[in-house]
């Protein structure tokens, strides 16, 4: 099951967005966007923001999370999301030995997928081992040859050694991750990946970063979700589900 965090996020969420929306309605001067900014107001302004449709101050607070326990798989997925920052675990510089891996729920609930599963996990482990072993020890030498001590070619080599290793580690090798994204780019990204079709692992942690947001900024993220929440509609098309995800509602 993925694990995410909410690490840190824009002071005053709701107020900030409310401020930025204020100078685009307003003649009021940047020191005077805060006054009088009580906790209604701010709502009343994200409310506007979402009827006009006018997305932009939503950029101006972002939200920060940990994500651990998910796969290479689930990055590839999450990197699509450009407008965002991301700092990944490495496997050039984290050597990972027997590494953990996900296993997705339909194989670990059929005994016979699990098995064979599990037997090429273990096959990718002790291949990398092995890998990083040779490549490692044929690095280590040549450096000393050229005059280094042996503890600092052997520490050099691992990373060589690593790098290349790396390439027999399986979609499903676990990593870990932070994440930046605005409101707005968190608003699209739950559109589509707290939706039913979303894949297993990415709609968990959808699910989880909604829930996280809407505990600090319940205004800012009340109608996120798949478009059977935030539009009223499922916005797939001939592809819906037909099952709307009516637990994302908020009360």
């Amino acid at each position: 099951m993925p694990s995410v965090k909410l690490l840190s996020y824009t002071p005053n969420p709701e107020k900030t967005v409310a401020a930025a929306a204020r100078l685009c309605y307003s003649n009021s001067g940047a020191d005077k966007l805060f006054d009088g900014m009580t906790d209604e107001k701010a709502s009343s302004y994200v409310a506007m923001l979402e009827k006009l449709g006018h997305e932009s101050p939503l950029e101006h607070a972002s939200f920060t999370f940990t994500i651990e326990g998910v796969s290479r798989a689930f990055l590839a997925q999450m990197t699509r999301h450009r407008i965002a920052s991301y700092s990944v675990q490495s496997q050039r510089y984290v050597r990972r030995g027997s590494f953990d891996f996900i296993v997705p729920p339909n194989i670990s609930s059929d005994e016979e997928a699990l098995a064979e599963y599990n037997k090429i996990m273990d096959s990718c482990a002790e291949s990398y081992q092995k890998i990083t072993e040779i490549l490692q020890k044929k690095e280590a030498a040549r450096l000393v040859s050229e005059g280094k001590s042996e503890e600092e070619a052997w520490k050099a080599a691992e990373k060589t050694a690593i790098e290349d290793a790396r390439f027999v580690l399986p979609n499903a090798c676990d990593t870990k991750m932070v994440v930046t994204m605005n409101v707005r780019s968190l608003h699209n990204f739950f559109r589509l990946r707290c939706c039913n079709r979303a894949q297993w692992e990415i709609r968990s942690v959808a699910d989880q970063m909604l829930a996280l947001c809407r505990e600090v900024a319940p205004n800012l993220f009340a109608n996120a979700g798949p478009g059977c929440v935030s539009e009223g509609r499922c916005t797939e098309g001939k592809m819906t589900c037909g099952k709307p995800r009516t637990e994302l509602i908020m009360k």
